[in-house]
C-alpha cells in the first residue's frame, strides 16, 4: 500500500465533521488525527489511506463540504518527519480522549 495523508483545514467544528463524513463515505480512508485552533474556529482533519483513496476523499470533501476549506492537501509517501508529526498529534488526541473517559468513570452514578 502506498500510504498517504490528506489534510483539510476548515472553519468550524460542524463543517469539519461534515467534511470528515464526506471523506469517509467517499473512499477507504480513516481519521489519523485532528487539531482545533482558535477555539475550534479552525479545524484541521488528517485522514490516511492509499494515495488514490485519500486523493478522492479530499477532493470530494473540498468540493462538497458545507463550507469551503481554508486549505487542503494530499501528501503521498510522506517523509518520516511528517509521519512523526501526525503521530504526535494523534497521541495528544488519544491522551485527551483517555483522560475524559477516566474522569467519566470516576464520577459516581446518580
Amino acid at each position: 500500500m502506498n500510504k498517504a495523508y490528506g489534510f483539510i483545514e476548515i472553519t468550524g467544528v460542524v463543517a469539519a465533521m461534515d467534511a470528515l463524513d464526506i471523506m469517509c463515505k467517499t473512499a477507504d480512508v480513516e481519521l489519523a488525527s485532528w487539531e482545533r485552533k482558535l477555539g475550534g474556529r479552525l479545524v484541521t482533519l488528517i485522514v490516511q489511506g492509499d494515495v488514490s483513496a485519500v486523493t478522492e476523499a479530499v477532493e470530494t470533501a473540498a468540493a462538497k463540504a458545507i463550507k469551503k476549506p481554508a486549505s487542503y492537501a494530499v501528501i503521498a509517501r510522506p517523509h518520516e518527519e511528517i509521519v512523526k508529526l501526525v503521530e504526535l498529534s494523534a497521541s495528544r488526541w488519544e491522551k485527551k480522549s483517555a483522560g475524559q473517559t477516566e474522569e467519566a468513570a470516576e464520577q459516581p452514578e446518580k
